[in-house]
């Protein structure tokens, strides 16, 4: 299958995570790690918990008709750092999209990864129109490449666009790498995180595929 992968690598150099040695092969017959992870993490998928909105769904009562839907990529290559990104960036997909898919956003932002004074200091934010958009064109799945679609060192910020995204039934994952090797076409979107008991989010898998669609 022509699958791409749009997670990125755990390592023991990103924010929230760290790991150290559970089991060796030459004492214990086998190896293991026990592994630390921070649950917004990386590549991730928020649930309301995570800013107490709407009705509070935890990370594994995430809806599986969010986990795997078609989606549409939306090229922003002119994204400088703090940029608001509004629904006019959407340029024709914003009439054209069909309720129920998915929306990448690329920014690029992604190679900023290990730059914490960018990447997450000064990430591009998801403006509020574009989440009040995002909401009544019952998005599925909204995906950045930012660690957060808000600014995470604005709390009024960060919690309104939450509160709009997840409170108006819209998943989010957060973290995306590798979003210039989406077709501009449609494409079947997957991110499946962790199924921890009562999370306000996890870690997860995001993909896409360019085979024939059968997700309609």
């Amino acid at each position: 299958m022509g699958l791409i992968d749009l997670t990125l690598t755990m390592t023991k150099e990103m924010r929230g995570v760290a790991w150290e040695s559970a089991k060796t092969l030459d004492v214990d017959g086998w190896n293991a790690r026990t592994l630390h992870l921070y649950s917004h993490c990386g590549t991730h998928m928020d649930a309301p918990l995570h800013f107490g909105c709407g009705d509070q769904a935890t990370i594994d009562n995430t809806p599986m008709s969010h986990l795997l839907t078609t989606a549409y990529v939306v090229r922003l290559p002119e994204t400088k750092p703090a940029d608001v990104i509004t629904v006019e960036q959407l340029g024709s997909l914003a009439k054209q999209f069909v309720a129920g898919n998915s929306l990448l956003l690329h920014t690029g932002w992604s190679k900023h990864v290990g730059n914490d004074g960018l990447y997450r200091q000064k990430l591009p934010r998801i403006s509020e129109s574009l989440a009040r958009w995002c909401v009544d064109a019952k998005v599925a799945v909204l995906g950045v490449e930012p660690p957060s679609v808000a600014d995470v060192n604005n709390l009024p910020e960060v919690t309104q666009i939450h509160n709009i995204l997840l409170g108006g039934g819209v998943t989010i994952v957060e973290g995306l790498t590798n979003l210039e090797s989406l077709p501009d076409e449609a494409f079947l979107f997957g991110a499946f995180p962790l199924k921890v008991f009562g999370g306000d989010g996890a870690p997860c898998r995001a993909f896409a595929s360019t085979e024939d669609l059968t997700i309609q």
